[in-house]
């Protein structure tokens, strides 16, 4: 439809906007994550069709998929005028694919091509003629507002990047997140943490205006996690207002205006996190969580192949002084601080073998010669991996924290 933006994703607040773009809509396609499926959400979205008038079909999805899953379900898709997908960043990423592959053959073409590279682009031209519209039930993706998709290959994950990606527009409401464990509720907000602050230190070069947007971002996503933290801590979960903020915030880390003018390739911590949590198997976040460290002293020691030592250390003050007494001025040891407080588990278990075949991998998709990871070499992305396994605490109960809490919400501006 002709109504539809092209570009960035309208974020809409409320599960009843989903009746403005249903209204007048012949075959609803609703695609559930098998997690909310059958729950509040479920109805809820089911009721606002009805009342909208939209005839619908629902079809209940688990797990990540494969090409394969997304061939089966682009064909499920046939003969709908619009896509509602309701999940996390797995189920709007295969929701994202499959409606673009509906559009033609290249776009699987392209997912198919035999390469060592671990970066797909999509044909630049290629639009979606159904429109999508994502309701996230996590946090800290984005998937719900971006242009990237994380596939599933038979030689790990593969990042597949394409503006047609993007859904037509997403649905924010606290019910979509009522049911969110609380120790996804703190990884979202280190994930949107380290999508805002990767960018940052990766390139060399100062940009005043986006260099204080990130900053900005930084700083209200530390007190958002930190209000996640206290509350978890007194036993309380976090209210709709906490968590609409940071899905907010979240899709903000993605916009093109906050990383205006940045070097591509300056987020090779987040091409290493993916690669090692893909082959150890455990949450994206935990690998995130384990080698942020390591990474960071890495920088702070100089090694500009992986970012800059001053641009760190200005964005660690940012993030220190929105934070609570007693975080170390280091930002290595600070970074692994915050995260042992905000009961994130950092802790990876591989063997010695397990880690020289994530270390061959990474370099094969994204090193030897591809930009992505720039002069690293395979022992440089060894190293890394084994200070992050090394550096993983056996229990990180948030007890174990060496700095205190505030009982208060920072105020702004408060140091």
């Amino acid at each position: 439809m002709s109504t539809w933006p092209q570009g960035p994703t309208p974020v809409l607040l409320g599960l009843e906007r989903i009746a403005e773009l249903a209204t007048g809509r012949r075959r609803t396609a609703v695609l559930i994550d098998s997690g909310v499926a059958g729950g509040e959400l479920d109805a809820r979205i089911g009721s606002v069709l009805t009342r909208a008038g939209a005839g619908c079909s629902r079809t209940v999805l688990t797990g990540a998929g494969d090409l394969g899953a997304l061939d089966t379900l682009a064909g499920e898709l046939a003969g709908a005028d619009l896509v509602v997908g309701v999940g996390g960043g797995s189920l709007l990423d295969r929701a994202k694919l499959a409606t673009l592959m509906r559009t033609g053959p290249d776009v699987r073409a392209r997912l198919t091509v035999a390469q060592r590279g671990g970066l797909v682009l999509l044909p630049p031209a290629r639009a979606r003629t159904v429109p999508l519209v994502a309701v996230p039930t996590t946090l800290g993706t984005g998937s719900e507002v971006s242009g990237v998709v994380c596939l599933a290959s038979p030689r790990g994950k593969r990042l597949v990047l394409g503006a047609g990606l993007r859904p037509q527009a997403a649905v924010l409401d606290p019910l979509a997140t009522a049911t969110l464990p609380l120790d996804l509720l703190a990884e979202g907000v280190l994930e949107a943490l380290f999508r805002a602050t990767g960018p940052y230190v990766g390139d060399l070069r100062d940009l005043p205006t986006e260099d204080a947007l990130v900053e900005a971002a930084v700083v209200r996503l530390t007190r958002l996690g930190h209000e996640v933290a206290r509350a978890t801590r007194a036993g309380h979960r976090p209210d709709g207002r906490l968590r609409a903020d940071i899905a907010r915030l979240s899709g903000h880390t993605h916009a093109e205006w906050m990383h205006q003018g940045r070097e591509p390739y300056a987020v090779k911590g987040w091409l290493l996190a993916n690669e090692l949590s893909s082959a150890l198997g455990v949450r994206k976040m935990t690998a995130v969580a384990a080698l942020l460290p390591p990474l960071w002293r890495a920088v702070a020691d100089g090694d500009e192949r992986l970012g800059s030592a001053r641009r760190l250390l200005r964005v660690w003050r940012c993030l220190r002084a929105a934070g609570p007494a007693g975080l170390p001025a280091d930002p290595a040891r600070g970074i692994a601080s915050l995260i042992d407080g905000w009961g994130i588990g950092r802790r990876l278990t591989g063997s010695a073998r397990q880690l020289d075949d994530i270390a061959r991998a990474t370099v094969r998709a994204w090193g030897a010669g591809l930009p992505m990871l720039g002069s690293l070499e395979r022992g440089d992305v060894r190293a890394l991996l084994a200070e992050a396994a090394a550096d993983a605490p056996a229990v990180p109960p948030p007890a174990a924290a060496t700095w205190r809490l505030p009982s208060r919400p920072t105020a702004a501006g408060d140091g």
